[in-house]
């Protein structure tokens, strides 16, 4: 299994026969460049969104077009980019499992707030979320947009991922020292990789909290396009 990191919130995961993009945001994204953000999406077979903030969902469609890979996500969200022109994978809803060739996927809660700009105006969008994604005998954990929340505590229980990859810079989501808090307390990860963070001034820019705030566990501040080997 490979994760890269496309800066800011959305990932590359190189997982069993599939090349997932979650929430791919790669035009106006200052942490990756143009020629990054090509590489980042070649190859891709399925893509996640979260949510629909423009960080997250403006360039689904444009790389949906690119990649031919479908988009998924919960219903609302999906009825809308597939309207602009992405290609439908499964419009589904938290609870459900979906699976693409060898990876399953499970959407999850999150806790924040999920909007997009339609013909000028601001326009609800379902529900934020986060996935569980199993595939190679491993369980990951992305947490999407959120705080800490109840909910993981039955997510760690039930699904026990030994792979975090958590939104932590704060501001708009839980920070670097409440990520921790939260993977203590309901998970037991092997691994955690931070997200969302590094971006804008008002984010984190270190992980450093996070690291010195779980012992034991395998904290690694990702590169952009730079492989992490699991």
């Amino acid at each position: 299994m490979n994760i890269l990191w496309l800066g800011h919130g959305s990932f590359r995961i190189e997982i069993e026969d599939q090349v997932l993009l979650v929430d791919p945001w790669i035009n106006d994204n200052p942490m990756i460049d143009a020629a990054q953000a090509e590489r980042g999406i070649e190859g891709a077979t399925q893509i996640l969104i979260t949510h629909g903030h423009f960080d997250h969902s403006s360039d689904i469609v444009e790389v949906s077009k690119k990649t031919g890979a479908p988009v998924s996500g919960i219903v609302e969200l999906v009825g809308q980019l597939t309207a602009e022109g992405a290609q439908e994978g499964h419009a589904f809803n938290k609870g459900g499992t979906i699976t693409f060739g060898k990876v399953a996927v499970t959407m999850v809660p999150a806790s924040h707030s999920s909007s997009k700009e339609v013909n000028g105006h601001g326009r609800y969008m379902g529900s934020e979320t986060g996935f569980i994604i199993r595939g190679e005998e491993r369980t990951i954990y992305f947490s999407g947009d959120t705080t800490i929340m109840a909910d993981m505590d039955w997510i760690g229980a039930y699904h026990q991922p030994d792979i975090g990859i958590l939104s932590a810079g704060g501001y708009y989501t839980m920070d670097m020292k409440a990520a921790a808090w939260a993977a203590k307390r309901y998970f037991n990860f092997k691994t955690v990789i931070p997200g969302h963070y590094r971006t804008f001034e008002a984010l984190e820019q270190s992980a450093e909290a996070l690291r010195d705030s779980l012992p034991g566990v395998d904290v690694i501040e990702p590169e952009v396009m730079q492989a992490i080997a699991l």
